[in-house]
């Protein structure tokens, strides 16, 4: 497809610098946006995302980051594969909505569903992880809704606003 990989409501795009490394600098720095997820509570620099960006875009072999636009273009996230072992064939995918406005309306459930989609009939990938807060109940409802089961949980794994928080270990295999 020209514009990416389409779904219900979003695409999934490669990464354009141009189009959405902006928006990343605000989301990441976005401290509401950020309560719950594995990233954030660190300021980042507009520097230090464009080495990202320059870094996801140059080498796929192990991460692998596209961009979220609705099907009118609009960029609202970004969803991906990180420490991809294909000899295992296995992925942790990671999603972000950044446009809280459209929390809870289907867009990361769907850019998930099309996530999983390309990891298993485009990558020949078995299985998928993701580790999420356990406080991060519309991640949760998300990868369900994806068909990602809960498989354990790390207790007080990660330090996150003043307590250690539980992690949730969720994982999609191939049928």
């Amino acid at each position: 497809m020209p514009f990416g990989w389409e779904g219900d409501k979003v695409r999934l795009v490669p990464l354009d610098k141009s189009r959405h490394l902006d928006n990343a600098v605000t989301w990441l720095n976005d401290s509401e946006l950020t309560a719950w997820t594995l990233v954030g509570d660190w300021p980042m620099t507009r520097l230090a995302e464009e080495d990202f960006f320059d870094h996801a875009m140059r080498e796929t072999e192990k991460e692998l980051t596209f961009a979220i636009e609705t099907l009118a273009g609009e960029h609202i996230g970004f969803s991906g594969f990180h420490r991809i072992e294909w000899r295992n064939g296995v992925a942790t995918t990671g999603t972000i909505i950044g446009r809280r406005d459209l929390w809870g309306q289907g867009y990361g459930s769907d850019a998930a569903r099309l996530r999983n989609h390309y990891a298993f009939e485009v990558l020949g990938l078995r299985m998928l992880f993701s580790e999420v807060m356990a406080e991060n109940a519309g991640s949760l409802r998300m990868l369900q809704k994806a068909g990602y089961r809960e498989v354990g949980r790390i207790p007080r794994r990660m330090w996150k606003r003043g307590a250690y928080r539980d992690v949730v270990i969720m994982v999609l295999e191939r049928e």
